[in-house]
């Protein structure tokens, strides 16, 4: 055999190859969209999806707000908005967005006010914090992007958020996936004294409540957050290039502020917005959610967090709770995607 038909030869076995390779990559995507969305296969985790980015950030005016956020999966899939919580920002959910997409979602994943490229569309709009602003800059964003109706997914603030819409709009919410359960709160209960081992877990709370705080806070924002991240997930082994990622989002001009105003908020040692009090009425009155929901907690939550048999009975739809297993912290998403991601597949289906 001589140079050139061993040249052909090599060429016709690479080709072969390329050939099977996009078979069976054709067949797993027919057995994906086979039925509609699919649970996503066991190997189908984060590990594979590392490098997974959104792309150019969009960003469009919404309410009070110029929102920044990424979006993944085809336009006519089902909306499925994520709400990332604090310290985190959109890159809790940079390996749930490509594995919804691939499942034919259209996945919209905002900053919230307060984070990366979320702005105030006006200098004087005092920059608030409370749980109904948060959850009413979801509805202003979904009317912007003409979404009728999303599931909602997300932990932490992002949690609480959810909720939130849920609860007071369930018409625009399809189903819920909330890490945590029920984190709707209220000033007064907020000013109730908890066990000594629990009001440790608040540290940085009563830290926020002082001047001291706030500049320390501005001051190592950075620190500040991966300290958080390590003893809300004390089982995660985040590399720099993962934190520093998302730590860029605190670079927020009004990230601070809405910081400080939420724990503030929370202890009543801050005042919302009038605008405000009839939302924060009903949500005192601790409202049952009426729409499908999954309520998730990791194994290894190192944050402060509820006891799910405190709140199963603030779902009066189909509801499930689930426990993550395998060490994983308080940034569920993050650290267990497909976990989080075969939740909101399924939540659908109820």
């Amino acid at each position: 055999m001589n140079q050139s038909e061993s040249a052909r030869i090599s060429r016709r076995r690479l080709f072969a190859l390329a050939g099977a390779s996009a078979a069976s990559t054709l067949l797993a995507r027919s057995l994906l969209f086979a039925n509609g969305a699919r649970i996503l296969p066991k190997a189908e985790d984060g590990r594979g999806l590392k490098k997974a980015s959104f792309g150019a950030i969009q960003q469009i005016d919404a309410g009070l707000l110029n929102v920044g956020f990424g979006e993944a999966g085809p336009p006519s899939g089902r909306a499925v908005i994520l709400l990332h919580g604090w310290p985190y920002d959109i890159h809790s959910f940079v390996d749930v967005g490509p594995m919804l997409a691939s499942a034919g979602y259209r996945v919209i994943i905002p900053y919230l006010r307060g984070y990366g490229s979320t702005r105030f569309l006006s200098s004087e709009t005092f920059r608030n914090g409370q749980q109904s602003a948060l959850a009413l800059d979801v509805i202003a964003l979904m009317d912007a992007l003409q979404i009728e109706k999303a599931i909602l997914a997300g932990f932490d603030w992002g949690a609480r958020t959810a909720d939130i819409v849920a609860a007071l709009w369930p018409e625009r919410c399809k189903a819920l996936v909330s890490v945590s359960g029920y984190l709707i709160g209220n000033q007064q209960a907020g000013k109730l004294p908890l066990a000594p081992k629990a009001e440790l877990q608040w540290w940085y709370q009563y830290y926020f409540a002082t001047e001291r705080g706030q500049t320390g806070y501005d001051r190592y924002r950075r620190d500040f957050a991966k300290l958080i991240w390590q003893l809300a997930s004390p089982k995660w082994s985040f590399d720099d290039a993962t934190f520093h990622r998302s730590a860029a989002s605190f670079d927020n001009s009004d990230h601070v502020a809405i910081v400080i105003h939420n724990y503030r908020w929370r202890l009543g040692l801050a005042e919302g917005e009038p605008q405000y009090s009839n939302l924060e009425k009903r949500l005192a009155e601790a409202p049952v959610i009426p729409v499908p929901t999954i309520t998730l907690e990791g194994d290894a939550n190192g944050a402060p967090h509820p006891e799910a048999s405190s709140y199963a009975n603030k779902f009066s739809g189909k509801y499930e709770h689930r426990i993550i297993k395998g060490g994983v912290g308080h940034n569920l998403p993050q650290e267990a995607p497909r976990a989080f991601a075969n939740s909101i597949i399924e939540v659908d289906r109820y």
